[in-house]
């Protein structure tokens, strides 16, 4: 029941949101908010009831709570959802981000409430599904669901003054997903029906398509479709074009769950999926995907560095830092993976806190355009001190869970492609040039502004101290993080080398 209720809640306050403006202006973001606190609750309880801090190494998978209700049965459909330790921690992270995405558009949405917070609900729903989906079927579902409703969230609130743009930006989203979704859906299909020839059971389970015989052709096509799907939606050069558009043109609390959210889908679908259904074409795979994410490290880094917008340099900050967490995926080292996790959850804090802070200069200045800044530092109160810890944070301090993501990806990767490791350094190395450039533009030099000393106000500052502190906890106490995902990782890994001796032999 519990994990039904995962789905149902944010579901419902969707609805529940579109139409109480009818009773008051304020209940839909009101309504929006407790459905996300409630689905946190869940997952807390859900988590307090099974000790995820004992290694417990089982068969994989070992799901510790599951529900599956049959759904379309005559096709082997089921409504087949599931949670373990990666799971609960996907989850515990993405309902925090998302309610700080709430606080972020607190005052920020003041037309149409109602139909924003029924499409930020739906995207929550969306990612949720994402995350628990043990049905591919049901797992395509959710990966499309979170489409259309953010379409309108670009489209329709972002950049008040060129409304043109926002369409163009919201366009292309529509069709870098739509891409994907397409992909995804007939990898799927031919996966599914390729088990059906070799087994005569028609079935989308997960559980059941791990490690059943199909043709090695077909797998590595199915396998090269998945990738594709997920690369678009990380994103990976050169899928990335859709990013800094969007980026450029959505809201504060649209670019929290866009970039903080909605990415870290993808490298998740990559941990869950490729690794455990294609293990074969994955390990033959591992060498180009590598290379891949070499190139998305120094390609995202270098045209970090040139840009002038603020929001596009944090949109392609991203894109390098997808890059590492590639070379972690398919590294298949299982400190590596473990390094992946914690980079997925102090990248995603990381970039929420630098585009909370972008939001604010933007809404004092009118400008994203960091030449027309300079000199702010004497100007506002607490943003450019907020902003110099995150951008220390996104080149990897010590002491921040960015460095402990790094160091482990790193280390792990080092054990398997040492020269990949060196160069993937070297990427890091670049973006402490525009981490720190965009901090010299912005904060120092002659002020280039005739405004007066101003201060944020409570609401701001507690949001981005809330971030500090979590992302300060990973890196002071990442073993947390670690224990939960534990099983789930070492599980993942394990079946992977036991796949590929299966094969072999």
């Amino acid at each position: 029941m519990l994990l039904s209720l995962l789905i149902i809640i944010p579901f419902l306050s969707s609805f529940f949101s579109f139409f109480s403006p009818r009773l008051h202006n304020n209940f839909p973001r009101w309504i929006a908010l407790s459905g996300i606190i409630a689905t946190l609750l869940v997952v807390i309880q859900i988590f307090f009831q099974e000790n995820y801090h004992i290694f417990q190494i089982r068969h994989y998978p070992n799901w510790n709570y599951q529900l599956i209700v049959p759904w379309i049965s005559r096709f082997g459909i089921e409504f087949n959802i599931a949670l373990d330790g990666l799971s609960i921690i996907m989850l515990i992270f993405s309902s925090f981000l998302s309610i700080i995405a709430i606080i972020c558009s607190w005052n920020e949405i003041k037309k149409n409430e109602g139909f924003f917070y029924f499409n930020f609900m739906l995207v929550f729903t969306g990612i949720i599904g994402v995350f628990i989906s043990c049905d591919l079927f049901l797992f395509f579902c959710f990966w499309e669901i979170m489409l259309i409703p953010m379409y309108f969230l670009i489209a329709l609130w972002s950049d008040k003054t060129e409304k043109k743009k926002n369409f163009l930006a919201a366009n292309k989203f529509f069709l870098y997903s739509q891409t994907s979704g397409l992909i995804l859906l007939s990898s799927i299909l031919l996966l599914v029906f390729s088990h059906y020839y070799s087994t005569n059971i028609l079935t989308f389970n997960y559980n059941l398509l791990i490690n059943k015989p199909i043709n090695i052709y077909v797998e590595y096509i199915v396998m090269i479709g998945f990738f594709l799907s997920f690369a678009i939606k990380m994103p990976i050069v050169p899928f990335h074009g859709w990013l800094p558009d969007i980026h450029s043109r959505s809201l504060s609390c649209g670019s929290v769950e866009i970039i903080g959210v909605l990415l870290k889908t993808a490298p998740y679908a990559l941990l869950r999926y490729n690794l455990v259904l294609f293990p074969d074409s994955t390990k033959s795979f591992s060498l180009i995907a590598v290379f891949w994410g070499i190139i998305s490290i120094f390609y995202g880094a270098w045209i970090a560095f040139s840009q002038t917008n603020i929001k596009r340099l944090i949109a392609y900050s991203s894109v390098s830092h997808m890059g590492l967490i590639l070379i972690g995926i398919y590294s298949h080292n299982e400190r590596a993976l473990q390094g992946v996790v914690i980079q997925m959850l102090s990248n995603s804090l990381t970039v929420a806190a630098l585009c909370i802070l972008s939001g604010q200069i933007y809404k004092r200045f009118k400008t994203q355009d960091m030449s027309k800044m300079g000199g702010l530092w004497s100007c506002i109160y607490w943003i450019p001190g907020f902003s110099l810890f995150f951008s220390l944070a996104n080149l990897g301090v010590p002491g921040t869970g960015n460095f402990i993501g790094e160091f482990l990806i790193l280390s792990g990767v080092f054990e398997v492609f040492p020269l990949v490791s060196i160069l993937a350094t070297i990427g890091i190395v670049f973006s402490s040039i525009y981490s720190l450039n965009v901090i010299q533009k912005i904060f120092y030099g002659p002020c280039k502004q005739n405004i007066k000393v101003f201060f944020i106000n409570k609401q701001e500052v507690w949001t981005i101290i809330a971030l500090v502190f979590t992302l300060v906890f990973l890196g002071l106490n990442p073993q947390k993080i670690i224990d939960v995902s534990y099983n789930s990782i070492h599980n993942i890994q394990k079946e992977f080398n036991n796949s590929i001796l299966k094969i072999r032999s």
